[in-house]
């Protein structure tokens, strides 16, 4: 007999999914408008127009208190792990197709795992590190470093993966001080004044149509920011990261309605294995975060248990 998950959780799974659909959206039109505008100013839009819906539901109802911090300077470093990570992914996206970039950005779970140790302190078994380095044979499967000269596009779809599991890990700092509003809030207006005072020597006077989707780019960003969540707040990261991977499928169906591409075995391949490992390491923490909550009421009274190996 299945059993279906707490009503919870499936609205938690709703959710996720909806969140990722709107984000491949989103990551739809930056390909699209990269033709024509820069970079830097798809940043802008997707920052300044993305304050329209987080505003709307993290600021209502609440104390502007909520925003004040102690920690500027922390802050600010995540905000620029999150510009590489912005920058880095719009890049990929206007040179190489949405579905290889997603899959090289589906190693983030594996490199915070790894960066976990020296930044958090956190204590990873062998198991876990295994995890880490098929992860990291999937992406070198996908980049195929022995077929030539790797990728430009493919290298920078490498490093905006690392600055993001840089501001994740960063979040994880910041989250035992700071509260959501201040987290969210901060650095998208510290990206928005950087982006802002880099976009005037590039900048490209858009239409009225490319300006209503330079627009969306920013609202559908800021609308997949708040479905996810709404997402983590109502099930367990266990439960709703597989459902992560479905953004393959929308950039694969994007991309091939739009410009006809279709990744290629090796792209599924690699993305196969970084998606086992990626899953694996989450319901491995989610395992050992368990045996944390319940190892004192077992009697254990360990201050905290080593991962089995």
């Amino acid at each position: 007999m299945v059993v279906a998950p707490p009503r919870g959780a499936t609205s938690g799974i709703a959710l996720m999914l909806l969140g990722v659909a709107v984000y491949a959206w989103m990551d739809g039109l930056v390909k699209w408008l990269s033709a024509t505008y820069p970079t830097i100013q798809l940043v802008l839009f997707r920052c300044v127009f993305g304050f329209v819906p987080v505003a709307v539901v993290v600021l209502r109802g609440r104390s502007l208190g909520a925003l004040r911090t102690t920690r500027p300077l922390a802050h600010l470093v995540r905000s620029m792990a999150t510009l590489g990570a912005l920058w880095g992914f719009f890049v990929a996206f206007a040179h190489m197709p949405l579905a290889d970039a997603y899959a090289i950005g589906f190693a983030a779970p594996l490199l915070i795992t790894a960066l976990s140790v020296p930044m958090l302190g956190e204590r990873v078994g062998v198991r876990r590190w295994s995890a880490v380095v098929a992860g990291f044979v999937g992406v070198l499967i996908m980049l195929r470093p022995g077929a030539g000269v790797m990728e430009p596009a493919a290298l920078i779809a490498l490093g905006a993966t690392v600055c993001y599991a840089l501001t994740m890990i960063f979040i994880r700092q910041l989250s035992r001080t700071e509260t959501d509003a201040a987290i969210v809030f901060y650095p998208m207006l510290a990206i928005a004044a950087v982006s802002a005072a880099l976009v005037p020597p590039v900048w490209v006077a858009p239409g009225a149509l490319d300006l209503a989707l330079l627009a969306a780019v920013g609202v559908l960003g800021g609308i997949g920011q708040l479905l996810l969540t709404a997402a983590f707040r109502r099930a367990e990261v266990a439960l709703l990261t597989p459902f992560e991977y479905s953004a393959m499928l929308w950039a694969t169906g994007i991309g091939w309605l739009v410009w006809g591409d279709v990744p290629g075995l090796h792209i599924w391949v690699g993305v196969a294995i970084v998606a086992a490992s990626g899953i694996y390491v989450v319901l491995r923490e989610a395992r050992v975060r368990d045996e944390v909550t319940v190892a004192p009421v077992r009697g254990a009274g360990a201050v905290g248990p080593v991962e089995p190996p």
